[in-house]
């Protein structure tokens, strides 16, 4: 996967993967080839280390302000990422990667969804990454809206919160 300089790709399959969590190694690697994600080096245990990262990318996600967010953000990155470097290691092209050769499937997604949410904030807005505002979901999403005023994970939990203001009016 190529992060875009939107960092869509990779904020987009984490949003998928905290919502919808994979059930197994299997799983996770289908979900990422969906994703268009080349997955390498990986290991048993990367289906548990991808759990964790997700667990941890959603403290990003529920930080109560700007400030936290970055601060949670920034240290995932320390913890994560290492320089970028150009690299054409499939022969498809010259591109960026902020991790090591060689890192596992879990080190692979930690680079891409943690630096993917970092290009995402930056460059569309730090507070468009949130929980659905409908009163009986808490999915996530990433706007990726061109206005940026998305409250709901998806047009049915629009609408239906829509109705229930309408009733209750």
């Amino acid at each position: 996967m190529h992060i875009n300089p939107y960092g869509e790709g990779p904020i987009l399959l984490a949003v998928d993967l905290a919502n919808d969590p994979p059930v197994d190694l299997a799983d996770l690697l289908r979900r990422c080839d969906a994703h268009d994600m080349l997955a390498e080096e990986v290991r048993p245990e990367d289906f548990a280390g991808c759990r964790a990262l997700i667990d941890a990318w959603l403290t990003v996600v529920d930080a109560d302000d700007v400030r936290a967010r970055v601060e949670r953000l920034n240290a995932l990155l320390a913890e994560h990422a290492s320089h970028p470097r150009l690299t054409d290691h499939a022969g498809s092209g010259w591109h960026i990667h902020y991790r090591e050769s060689g890192a596992t499937l879990t080190g692979q997604l930690a680079v891409l969804i943690l630096t993917g949410t970092a290009l995402h904030l930056t460059t569309r807005g730090m507070n468009r990454l949130s929980r659905c505002a409908s009163s009986d979901c808490d999915a996530v999403f990433a706007d990726v809206s061109r206005n940026g005023r998305q409250r709901y994970c998806s047009p049915r939990c629009g609408s239906r919160e829509a109705v229930r203001r309408h009733r209750a009016g």
